[in-house]
């Protein structure tokens, strides 16, 4: 036996598609889940308790169940309930769903932390309470919440290599199969490594530029 990736690389062009796949489900569902994740994260600190309570039941389900197990339920038992969708799609929206949930958590954390007496300040000057959400929560919830939320973009990035498990054209389920096509196991998982410490590698790199340009605007 010998370890030759290049065998594993001689399906260049496939892997190239099953990488953009992973990319832009990643991509698309960490947007999507930031944006979802802070209205849900808006609502249950503003809006009414009812309301804060049945969203807080939603997002402890979705973080108290494994993320393979909610793909499997939203593919196979989306159709009982009306909801049959292609593998990408499926895929697309589990991630998302999923990412809400954690970052929702994240944003509510941010806003608890910032200092109440801020919030009391800008009351006191005649703000309104979208301008304090506008100009004092978020700025402030954003600088605090950054690593946590680089963290979470570097989970997702790995949680789309479950998304194999229901046939979608990722990486992690194209170069299995040109593995087990090749008889080089060893080698396709020893590529799909270096490739999601890659992504990983980026995405910390990113997040310490970002951080590193808006720390000018931290607040003490």
């Amino acid at each position: 036996m010998s370890f030759d990736v290049s065998v594993v690389l001689a399906a260049l062009p496939a892997i190239l598609s099953g990488l953009k796949v992973t990319l832009g489900i990643w991509l698309a569902a960490a947007a999507m889940g930031v944006v979802l994740g802070f209205v849900v994260a808006a609502l249950r600190h503003f809006g009414p308790a009812p309301l804060g309570l049945a969203l807080r039941l939603v997002v402890e389900v979705l973080r108290g169940t494994p993320f393979l197990v909610q793909i499997f339920l939203l593919y196979f038992g989306g159709p009982y309930v009306g909801l049959s969708l292609d593998p990408v799609p499926a895929g697309l929206l589990g991630l998302t769903v999923y990412a809400a949930a954690y970052f929702s958590e994240i944003f509510r954390a941010g806003f608890a932390a910032v200092p109440r007496g801020h919030v009391e300040a800008a009351h006191c000057v005649g703000l309104t309470r979208a301008q304090i959400v506008r100009r004092i929560l978020v700025p402030e919830m954003t600088m605090l919440v950054l690593p946590q939320c680089v963290n979470m973009a570097v989970i997702l990035v790995k949680e789309t290599a479950v998304l194999s498990v229901i046939a979608v054209p990722e990486a992690t389920g194209v170069i299995s199969a040109i593995g087990s096509q090749q008889y080089a196991f060893l080698e396709a998982l020893f590529l799909l490594a270096v490739i999601y410490w890659g992504l990983v590698e980026a995405c910390g790199w990113a997040g310490r530029m970002i951080e590193r340009r808006l720390s000018k605007f931290r607040f003490a």
